[in-house]
């Protein structure tokens, strides 16, 4: 017999009167049951919310820091245990799947040490003129209420993680949705939430049926809507409440530019490492992943095989096993949409160089070269392990190559000219350069996010507590400047 799992509730242990098998998306086998909270379980959520949102405002800083810290740490001492889960209910290598807790410990800590010096407050003198005399503003930030945050798949625990922990480091009460195909990882930092000492009804965890969030995403008392996912979902949900404070993390096409000057055989072996990993890690499936390498013409042919090479070295398998680099896909489904777009790609003249097997869930890293641009992949995010590789001629070509894209998310540009790094940040549409690596890296803490389709504010914990919260100015009188 399977138990089933409970979800959180205003911060306790519930059940609902349905339940839905969460299964590997590997061997098919069932992970784990989870309860469906029924729509007056939603509401008491809420409701619970927001009637606890002031109260959980004036939580002082050490309160909420602590239980930041308590979760850090609580994540530290099951690592192996929560990575296991990741791994068994999303397919992610265990190795990638550890590294994702670690993340998740990161930004835990990061939002207790946010949470300690967030809201300093600053202090203004107005009597720069004459009208200002006396006057002193001391500006601070509040929260706007409750935040909905909605997670999905791909990190089961650090995107779960990026929704809850600025939210509590700020003081606004947050109801959770994890994704349906993983959210057993999502449910684990409930059972740590539930060992502080936070305000009944700042949290909550609810595995609520997708077609049920329409509702959740009209409700006025939830004036704060974080969602990470695809493109097509996160602005219907903005054009459904357009008044309504929304921070999407959508989707990317992340290039991956190779300059002329990144010449040498230790400099092309790097690249290409880099490029190989980071198109295949996750499955590909990450915002940031590689999906297209630009490379200048005098560096292409002698970078192109070493990235095939690189591709074919990836071991594919299970993802319970500690030597497995690529496990499949989040569902057949997916892989089977992989599949379609990468044989669109070959009938219209791309060529294959690597992969281009479905085995179920599972599709084979691929790469492809010369493939035209008004294909499905080339206009589209892949989310799996498929690269495309582009010869250009000249750094002005790569980066119009980059902004062709109509996602604006992160680019990586291979160069060793501190100047084309400069002119890369200046040129590239997007929100994040990374010199001298791929676009997939990201640092918690960073600020992260797009622009054009792939979304609208940032995450990166202080940068999500700015998001979450607004500026309130207070003016003193009167007084002796």
């Amino acid at each position: 017999m399977t138990s089933t799992h409970a979800f959180w509730l205003a911060g306790r242990q519930a059940t609902g009167e349905a339940t839905f098998d969460v299964t590997s998306p590997w061997d098919g086998r069932l992970v784990g049951r989870v309860g469906v909270p029924s729509d007056a379980q939603v509401e008491e959520a809420v409701a619970a919310a927001h009637a606890v949102r002031d109260e959980f405002a004036a939580t002082p800083a050490h309160v909420r820091a602590a239980a930041l810290d308590h979760v850090s740490k609580r994540l530290v001492e099951r690592t192996e245990e929560i990575a296991r889960l990741i791994s068994a209910e999303n397919g992610k290598p265990l190795k990638w799947a550890r590294g994702e807790v670690g993340r998740a410990v990161s930004v835990f800590r990061f939002a207790a040490e946010e949470a300690r010096r967030f809201n300093g407050g600053e202090a203004q003198r107005l009597d720069t003129d004459a009208g200002g005399q006396g006057r002193l503003a001391l500006t601070r930030r509040f929260p706007k209420g409750v935040v909905l945050g909605i997670a999905p798949f791909n990190f089961p625990l650090n995107l779960c993680a990026h929704k809850i922990a600025p939210a509590i480091a700020a003081g606004a009460p947050i109801i959770l949705k994890p994704a349906p195909a993983t959210p057993l990882s999502g449910l684990v930092i409930g059972e740590l939430l539930a060992e502080t000492d936070l305000p009944a009804g700042s949290w909550s965890v609810l595995p609520v049926a997708n077609d049920k969030m329409p509702a959740l995403v009209q409700d006025d008392r939830l004036p704060v809507i974080s969602f990470t996912g695809s493109d097509k979902v996160g602005y219907a949900i903005m054009d459904s409440v357009p008044r309504k404070h929304l921070t999407l993390e959508l989707g990317g096409n992340g290039a991956a530019v190779v300059l002329a000057d990144w010449a040498s055989d230790q400099d092309l072996d790097l690249a290409a490492t880099r490029i190989a990993t980071f198109s295949n890690y996750q499955g590909g499936q990450s915002c940031i992943s590689v999906q297209r390498v630009i490379a200048d013409a005098s560096v292409y042919d002698r970078l192109l095989p070493r990235i095939v090479a690189a591709v074919e070295a990836q071991v594919t398998g299970d993802p319970s096993d500690d030597t497995t680099d690529v496990g499949p896909l989040v569902s057949e489904d997916a892989a089977k949409r992989v599949e379609s777009w990468v044989d669109e790609a070959v009938a219209a003249g791309a060529e294959l160089l690597a992969g281009g097997k479905r085995d179920g869930a599972s599709y084979a890293p691929t790469v492809l070269a010369g493939v035209p641009a008004d294909v499905t992949i080339s206009c589209e995010e892949v989310f799996g392990p498929v690269l495309t590789v582009q010869r250009v001629d000249g750094e002005a070509a790569a980066f119009a190559a980059v902004n062709s894209s109509k996602y604006g998310l992160q680019a990586g540009v291979f160069t060793h000219d501190l100047q084309a790094a400069f002119r890369a940040h200046r040129a590239l549409e997007v929100g994040g350069v990374v010199i001298g690596d791929v676009p997939s890296y990201r640092a918690d803490q960073m600020p992260y996010g797009g622009v054009k389709e792939s979304g609208v504010g940032r995450e990166g914990v202080r940068f999500a507590m700015d998001d979450y919260t607004y500026e309130r100015v207070l003016v003193l009188t009167g007084l002796a400047l």
